[in-house]
Order: structure tokens, then C-alpha cells, then sequence
């Protein structure tokens, strides 16, 4: 993955959060393996998805077409100058951080394009905050064991930047890559999208390999497969073949199957809530190949 030298970056969307000391409040459920950092190959998923279905549900969800009661609360980030360097593609491609900008960036040209012109829904972007240790969101307070995830209330987006190499790569056997945390945040910005268009209101069943929950997830895994497609064709990334393969790699990584037998636990479809590593995989090529949110429609799918 490489970016245009010569673009422009935005850096207003994204803030440090700064450091943070244990978990605590709302965010702490009991975690498989134990509740020390790493403790919990299940863990990571499974506390995403309690904070999308659950504790963010609360405190202003927006209509469809329309944003929170809240909005972004800027108040909770501190900006402790981890981006002011990150001014122009040349820098994306010379540093992590600034990477990150782009592909936040790209995030929001595309959906602010294509939400619109799809659906009768209106655009806002989400914010995006890193941290380290623990984070205060409108969804309450957050560790490095829930992973990346997205807060509805405060429309964004959270992402401990350790997880991709202690929990993604170390405990669930990725293999890593550049592309891997663009896949990830692509993702959560799926959330964001479904967060917008009234989706999240449509999840009844929280577990299963057919319930709601997984159908939610491999929406926003096929949506984060949308904007790779237009990622790979616009003016500020260049991607190849093996960008693709480690999204797909990612995807696979992440499936509960492979989750639980990482975690030393049968395989169980009664207790999946983001789909099998095939499914992943599949309705993320499906948002690639297809590239419209009629193709990714999992809640009208009969087969997943």
C-alpha cells in the first residue's frame, strides 16, 4: 500500500486519546481465559459486539438519515500531537500514524460519495481516536482487551494500536501486513455507516450463525470491501494483489471458528456473533467484487 505524495491530509477527525490505567465502569464483562491484557483469545469480538448491541445503544442512536443527539464529543480526546506531522501523502507513506490519516481520509471522501448517491441517507463523519491503555467514549470507559470498536452514541470510531500486533497477529495467528489496519478501520466505519442508516436498530438476535448480530458484521465486513474496491482505483492509495490477500487473511482470523479454536474451545455456531471465517471472507469479496450496499445486504440474505 502506497499514497499519493503529493495529497493533501485532514488531520481534523483524528485525535490521540492519550494513556489510560486499567478497564473499568460499564465495559468490564467477565473475559474467557482471564481478564488480564491478552488473557481472552474469545474476548476481543465478543466485547466489540456487547458495546455495538448494548451499552452503546444508548444515549442518542439517530434516525435513519440523521445523526446523534450527542454528536462527537471532542472533549473526551486529547490531542497530545501524535498527527501534527501528518500534512501530505509523502508523510502517510514514511510513518504509521500519518498512514492512518489517509486511510481515515479515503473513509470519509468515499461514503460522504457513495452513501448518498445509494440510499436515501445523509453523510457525517465519524471521528477516530487512538489510545493507549484505556479510553473514556460515549459508550463509557474502554481497555486494550475490547480491541478496535465503534461507539454509536458519540459516532466514533476506537482503536488501541497494539492490538494488531499482540492480539491479531500474537494470539489469533495473523499474518500481518500494511493492509491489515486499513481492513480493520474499513470495518468499524462500516459500523458507522450502518449507525447512520438505522441498521444497528434491526439486531434482535445477538448469537448464532444466523442470528442478527453476525448478519451486522459481515454487512460492515462487506462494506469495508466496497471501499478497498474504490481505495484501489482512486487517486490517494495504490494498492496490489497482496494488500487484498492480507485483508482477506485478516478476515479469516478474526472468524468465531477460528476464534474459538484458538481459544481451545470446540467449534460452536450457537455462540458465533461475527460469522465463520469463510463468511468473513466471502461478504468481504462479495462489498469488493460487487460494490454496492444492495450486494451487501446480509439481513435480506437468505443464505449466509
Amino acid at each position: 500500500m502506497r499514497f499519493n505524495p503529493k495529497a493533501r491530509l485532514d488531520t481534523s477527525r483524528v485525535r490521540d486519546g492519550g494513556g489510560g490505567g486499567a478497564s473499568g465502569g460499564p465495559m468490564r464483562i467477565p473475559l474467557p481465559g482471564g481478564t488480564k491484557a491478552g488473557g481472552g483469545i474469545g474476548a476481543v469480538l465478543i466485547v466489540i459486539l456487547f458495546l455495538v448491541l448494548t451499552q452503546c445503544t444508548g444515549g442518542g442512536l439517530p434516525s435513519p438519515g440523521g445523526g446523534t443527539s450527542s454528536g462527537t464529543d471532542t472533549s473526551r480526546m486529547q490531542d497530545e500531537e501524535r498527527y501534527q506531522n501528518c500534512r501530505t501523502g509523502a508523510d502517510a507513506n514514511s510513518d504509521v500514524d500519518c498512514a492512518r490519516v489517509a486511510v481515515e481520509n479515503s473513509l470519509v471522501d468515499y461514503w460522504a460519495d457513495t452513501l448518498p448517491s445509494q440510499s436515501d441517507t445523509g453523510f457525517s463523519p465519524a471521528s477516530m481516536t487512538t489510545f493507549s491503555g484505556a479510553v473514556t467514549t460515549g459508550c463509557g470507559q474502554a481497555s486494550s482487551q475490547v480491541g478496535p470498536f465503534y461507539c454509536p452514541p458519540d459516532q466514533g470510531i476506537y482503536l488501541d494500536t497494539t492490538f494488531f500486533a499482540d492480539v491479531l497477529e500474537g494470539q489469533l495467528g495473523g499474518r500481518g501486513g500494511d493492509f491489515v489496519e486499513p481492513y480493520v478501520l474499513a470495518h468499524e466505519y462500516g459500523h458507522h455507516v450502518q449507525n447512520l442508516m438505522g441498521t444497528m436498530g434491526r439486531v434482535r438476535t445477538q448469537q448464532g450463525a444466523d442470528s442478527d448480530a453476525v448478519r451486522l458484521e459481515l454487512q460492515a465486513d462487506c462494506y469495508a470491501g466496497m471501499w478497498t474496491a474504490h481505495a484501489e482505483d482512486s487517486e490517494l492509495i495504490t494498492l496490489d494483489d497482496a494488500d487484498i490477500a492480507e485483508a482477506l487473511d485478516s478476515a479469516k482470523a478474526v472468524g468465531d471458528d477460528r476464534i474459538q479454536q484458538k481459544s481451545g474451545q470446540g467449534v460452536d455456531p450457537e455462540g458465533w456473533t461475527h460469522g465463520s471465517s469463510e463468511q468473513r471472507m466471502a461478504w468481504f469479496t462479495r462489498g469488493y467484487e460487487e460494490g454496492s450496499l444492495e450486494a451487501c445486504d446480509t439481513f435480506s440474505a437468505s443464505d449466509l
